[in-house]
């Protein structure tokens, strides 16, 4: 009954050993939230703006493009009892071929727009996430999340810190 009683002793005195060194090897984890950093950045608020404009031309232009293809539609429609039907077939093919390089040039405008975003993005995204480690190492955290991604964020938020680190 004794070994016993030293047995568990023993037993209990290694569990708790474990389990304090495994606190001790508890990663310190912070975290940030990314996309409030980001949308108050003043670089990001030039960036919409470069947006905005590249947006308004290309719908400017697109614009344009449908008035031109509507007024012709109309009057070629007009025109048609009055025109040969060789005639009407050519103006047929021309509506066809117009409205094939409006839809291009949406296309091309939507892609030209996603590229130019992700390009003016890119350096932004970077330049937070150099912040982030900056700061995180600072403070002496292995691991700093975007809390924006957890179910709980109770622990040191950064944000504020990494806002103050790139100067906002």
């Amino acid at each position: 009954f004794r070994k016993m009683k030293q047995i568990k002793t023993l037993v209990i005195v290694a569990v708790m050993l474990i389990g304090s060194q495994a606190i001790q090897a508890q990663a310190k984890t912070a975290h940030v939230e990314v996309n409030e950093i980001i949308s108050k950045m003043p670089a990001m608020l030039d960036a919409q703006k470069q947006l905005e404009k590249l947006s308004g031309t290309y719908d400017a232009e697109y614009k344009t493009m449908v008035d031109e293809y509507q007024n012709k539609l109309k009057k070629y429609e007009e025109e048609a009892a009055t025109q040969t039907e060789a005639s009407n077939e050519t103006r047929a093919k021309e509506m066809q071929d117009m409205q094939k390089r409006i839809v291009d040039y949406r296309d091309n405008a939507q892609k030209e727009l996603q590229a130019k975003e992700a390009d003016i993005m890119k350096p932004l995204y970077e330049k937070v996430k150099a912040s982030i480690a900056k700061v995180g190492k600072a403070k002496g955290y292995q691991y700093v999340l975007n809390s924006e991604g957890l179910l709980l964020a109770d622990g040191p938020n950064l944000t504020a810190d990494v806002k103050k680190d790139l100067g906002f």
